[in-house]
C-alpha cells in the first residue's frame, strides 16, 4: 500500500498507539513514526522492542514535523497534551485522538489546536483487555469500526486523508456527530463495562461466595464479565466523568428494565421473561452476521479477534 504520512505522532504508547504502529509499519504506511509516552517505562519498552522509529521524552518533541499527531492518552489528560504540543503543531498537519469519548475531547482539544491545523476527533471500535507498549498487534482494527466526528468546519481533505489511513489498516470508517457518537457508546459499551464492574464488585463482596469458587466454577456470563472489568482503570474512570450525562441517561433505563424483569421473577411471569429474551437473542445473531464476533464457543474472542 502507498505511504499516507511522511511523519506519524503517537502521542501515548498503550494498545491502540502499539497496534496503530504494528499496522502503519506493516502496511508502509507511514514514512516515519515517532512515540511518546509520559511513563519512562513505557519509553523503555518501546525503544527496546523498536516500536516506534524514533522515541521521545516530551510530547512538544514528538510532534516536530509531524503531519499527522494521534493523541492515544485517557481522556482526562487531552487537556494538558494538547496545550503542550498546540504551539509545536507543523501547519496543514492533522490531529486525531482515540478516546471513547467525543465531545469532551472537542472541548478539551480544540482551543488549544491552531488556525491552519486539522482537528479531526477519532475513535477506535477495538481493543482487548490488555495495555502498554508490548500490547498492541498489527490485526486489532481489521473488520472493525474506526468511528470520526468531524467539525462544521473540517478540511474535506484532511477528512479523506486520515479516512484512507484507517481503511489501510483493516477498519470500516463511519462519520457521525459527537454528541451522538457519546449516546451510541454509553450504549454499547460505556453502560456495559460499569454493569460488568459492578457484576465483579458484587462476587468480590458476597461473603457466603469464596474467591476460589468465583474463580473455579465461572461460567461464560461472569467470566466474560472479569474480561471487560480488566479493562484500563485511568482510561475507564475518566470515560465516565467525561460522558457523565448520556452514561446516566442509559444506566437509568437499564435500572427500569431491571426493576421489570425482577418483577416478572417474582410475579412467575415466564411468557414476560421468554418474550424479553427472545428478543435480546436477536441483537446477539445481528452482531454475529455483521461480522462482529464469531459465534464461537470461545465468545470469538482470539488475540486476532479483540
Amino acid at each position: 500500500m502507498a505511504q499516507v504520512y511522511d511523519r506519524v505522532a503517537l502521542i501515548g504508547l498503550g494498545l491502540i498507539a502499539s497496534s496503530m504502529a504494528h499496522a502503519m509499519r506493516e502496511a508502509g504506511l507511514a514514512g516515519h513514526i515517532a512515540g511518546h509516552a509520559k511513563s519512562a517505562e513505557s519509553r523503555a519498552i518501546a525503544e527496546e522492542i523498536g516500536l516506534c522509529d524514533s522515541i521521545h521524552a516530551t510530547a512538544a518533541e514528538a510532534v516536530q514535523g509531524a503531519d499527522l499527531v494521534v493523541l492515544a492518552v485517557p481522556v482526562g489528560a487531552m487537556a494538558a497534551v494538547a496545550a503542550e504540543i498546540g504551539p509545536h503543531l507543523r501547519p496543514g498537519a492533522t490531529v486525531t485522538d482515540v478516546g471513547s469519548v467525543k465531545q469532551a475531547v472537542i472541548e478539551a482539544v480544540g482551543p488549544e489546536i491552531p488556525e491552519g491545523v486539522h482537528f479531526i476527533p477519532g475513535h477506535p471500535l477495538a481493543g482487548t483487555e490488555h495495555s502498554g507498549p508490548r500490547s498492541g498487534f498489527a490485526a486489532l482494527f481489521r473488520n472493525r469500526w474506526w468511528l470520526l466526528t468531524p467539525l462544521p468546519d473540517a478540511d474535506a481533505d484532511a477528512t479523506a486523508r486520515l479516512r484512507g489511513l484507517i481503511e489501510a489498516m483493516g477498519a470500516h470508517v463511519e462519520e457521525m456527530d459527537a454528541p451522538h457518537h457519546d449516546l451510541v457508546l454509553a450504549v454499547t459499551s460505556h453502560a456495559p463495562h460499569l454493569i460488568a464492574y459492578t457484576m465483579v464488585g458484587v462476587a468480590d463482596d458476597l461473603g457466603r461466595v469464596t474467591d476460589s469458587e468465583v474463580i473455579r466454577y465461572s461460567a461464560a456470563g461472569f467470566r466474560d464479565f472479569t474480561r471487560i472489568a480488566a479493562s484500563d482503570p485511568t482510561m475507564w474512570r475518566d470515560v465516565f466523568l467525561t460522558n457523565k450525562d448520556a452514561t446516566l441517561e442509559i444506566l437509568g433505563r437499564f435500572t427500569e428494565e431491571l426493576f421489570a424483569l425482577q418483577r416478572a421473577i417474582r410475579t412467575g411471569d415466564g411468557q414476560h421473561l421468554f418474550d424479553y429474551f427472545t428478543r435480546t437473542r436477536a441483537i446477539r445473531r445481528g452482531i454475529i452476521e455483521a461480522g462482529q464476533d464469531t459465534a464461537a464457543p470461545d465468545f470469538g474472542r482470539s488475540k486476532a479477534g479483540g
